[in-house]
């Protein structure tokens, strides 16, 4: 079993039990049809608005075509999806998840508070001192006691430094102190976490502005990387997410954390696709090593493959 297998089990299972069921007995594509595959396709929380681009898009291709087989129409849902997450990969299909160019690389993380920010974090410093980097953590998310401790208990975990104050200290001095620690050490990377509050959008992105601007003073094009980390088990909630973290600052990356344990893994397809943001990561498992760099081929490939379904 793939690495992606594991992790789009649960929406594979429930699509291509959809899927099934509206073709059973069909020897063409018809009104009915395409209506049970856009009934998957949003029970898989792609969002209504890529679902229609997508069964838009069959409806042209089956006219162009002529639908004969199941096999045929999964190969053009295939392309549908692969299209869709196009932006997620370069033209060759690799992902570079981190520019080694810039040094210290310098990562800002914004996520709301439960879908995983402080452990991703974690699972990325993990990866890179496993790769053999210098990383710094810092822990600006000084409003909650529990993301300063969890944040402490990894960087004892992998080994990397981590740059704090006191609860309640300003986010952006402990941004300031890292990017500079990180600058001194000859650190490779910097990943800064960020309070994950949604109360006020104004108070937000004057924040998330505030940290930004005192990376740039020690670094003048810091950050380098905004990484916002989505829960796929919220399915809608998620999409509401990005779009409040899309207006309070300039997102340029997305990790999707919990995709094993939803059968929502639609939402991948659906933000990328809305948000023209590309997922960097994917968290399929709650060990440190499950954390995984994204692959559109091989989560395409896994969300397609039909072993499970003889």
């Amino acid at each position: 079993m793939g690495i992606f297998d594991k992790g789009v089990q649960k929406t594979k299972r429930s699509f291509f039990e959809k899927l099934s069921r509206a073709i059973v007995g069909k020897s063409k594509v018809d009104d009915d049809l395409l209506d049970a595959i856009e009934e998957a396709l949003v029970a898989s929380d792609m969002g209504v608005d890529t679902t229609l681009k997508v069964i838009d898009s069959l409806e042209e291709r089956v006219h162009r075509d002529k639908y004969v087989s199941l096999e045929e129409l999964t190969g053009m849902l295939r392309d549908e999806i692969g299209r869709l997450l196009d932006i997620s990969v370069d033209k060759d299909e690799t992902v570079k998840p981190f520019d080694f160019s810039k040094k210290p690389y310098v990562i800002m993380v914004v996520g709301v508070n439960g879908v995983g920010k402080t452990t991703t974090i974690g699972k990325l410093a993990s990866m890179l001192k496993a790769s053999g980097k210098k990383v710094v953590l810092g822990a600006a998310d000084t409003f909650r006691a529990a993301a300063v401790d969890q944040l402490t208990i990894w960087a004892e975990r992998t080994g990397v430094d981590i740059v704090k104050q006191a609860m309640g200290s300003d986010p952006a001095s402990v941004a300031y102190d890292t990017v500079k620690s990180a600058v001194a050490k000859g650190a490779d990377v910097v990943l800064v976490d960020t309070a994950g509050r949604l109360h006020n959008r104004i108070d937000l992105m004057n924040e998330l502005t505030k940290i930004r601007n005192v990376m740039r003073k020690v670094i003048p094009d810091a950050p380098h990387e905004v990484l916002l980390v989505l829960d796929a088990s919220t399915g809608q909630n998620a999409f509401q997410q990005a779009k409040e973290f899309s207006r309070a600052t300039d997102i340029t990356a997305l990790a999707v954390t919990k995709l094993d344990g939803t059968a929502k893994g639609g939402v991948v397809i659906g933000i990328v696709d809305q948000f023209k943001v590309p997922v960097k990561f994917i968290g399929i498992g709650e060990g440190a090593d499950d954390l995984k760099v994204f692959d559109k081929k091989e989560f395409v490939d896994s969300l397609f493959s039909t072993e499970d379904f003889r």
